[in-house]
């Protein structure tokens, strides 16, 4: 059998368990001789490209070339390059994360902080999302079905470039209603304002949950978000330079 590569890192935000890694896991295994799993050892959302500085992080060995990883995910992208495996890979894949990651979201994002940690390291990365309803099944099927072949696809059109990587997200649709592969700009995506909900434990002293909030809305036209609500595959480039051009632009002048 001939591999598109001879090894893929894996890892996601969503912990070493998530059901969306073996997902990924399924798909890698079909177009690399070699996966690689370091994963943090527990849900990490919300991460972002964080590095654990002020602490040491201890790395597990689950089952063969399986890590849980006390730390982030851009964490567990370095440990894999850097102490795990023995020769880098060369691809890093981090997902299929439990819900989209577009627009304003790819900021926090920790699937995509860890994408972008690969690019930091000059390999070749991409984040893959799953987006779905709260209260409804995830369509796992969609990323599943249609992950192998948009990153062999990818693979033919040698697309990276050094400080990028991809950010892929899944519409929440089953497999065979996927209308096309669109390549889309970041745009806003859903997130309009994050809340503090505050609680009382039983000591009566208070806690606090932090929250987004996600209305579905349109986004301008090709953008990601724009091409998930019309139930199509959203592939973005992203690069670290987050400059307003045109702010920068009018404090020039």
């Amino acid at each position: 059998m001939t591999y598109l590569y001879d090894r893929i890192l894996l890892t996601n935000d969503d912990g070493i368990d998530a059901p969306g890694l073996k997902i990924l896991e399924n798909i890698a295994n079909k177009i690399a001789k070699e996966v690689w799993i370091v994963a943090p050892e527990r849900d990490q959302s919300g991460t972002s490209q964080s590095i654990s500085i002020h602490h040491p992080l201890r790395a597990t060995k689950k089952q063969e070339r399986h890590y849980a990883v006390s730390g982030t995910p851009a964490d567990c992208v370095v440990m894999g390059v850097k102490q795990i495996m023995s020769n880098p890979p060369n691809l890093i894949l981090s997902g299929v994360n439990r819900g989209g990651n577009l627009g304003i979201e790819t900021i926090f994002s920790g699937t995509v902080g860890a994408a972008m940690t690969g690019c930091l390291l000059n390999i070749p990365s991409i984040a893959l999302s799953q987006n779905f309803t709260d209260g409804q099944e995830i369509c796992w099927e969609t990323a599943y079905h249609h992950g192998p072949k948009i990153l062999e696809d990818l693979s033919k059109r040698s697309w990276y470039q050094p400080q990028s990587c991809l950010n892929i997200n899944f519409p929440d649709c089953p497999y065979d209603e996927v209308k096309s592969v669109e390549f889309t700009t970041q745009g806003i995506g859903y997130i309009e304002d994050v809340g503090a909900v505050k609680k009382t434990d039983t000591r009566q002293q208070p806690y606090y949950w932090l929250n987004f909030s996600r209305p579905i809305k349109p986004d301008n036209n090709e953008t990601e978000t724009q091409a998930i609500n019309n139930k199509s595959i959203a592939i973005t480039p992203l690069t670290f330079d987050r400059t307003h051009l045109s702010l920068l632009q009018k404090l020039k002048s």
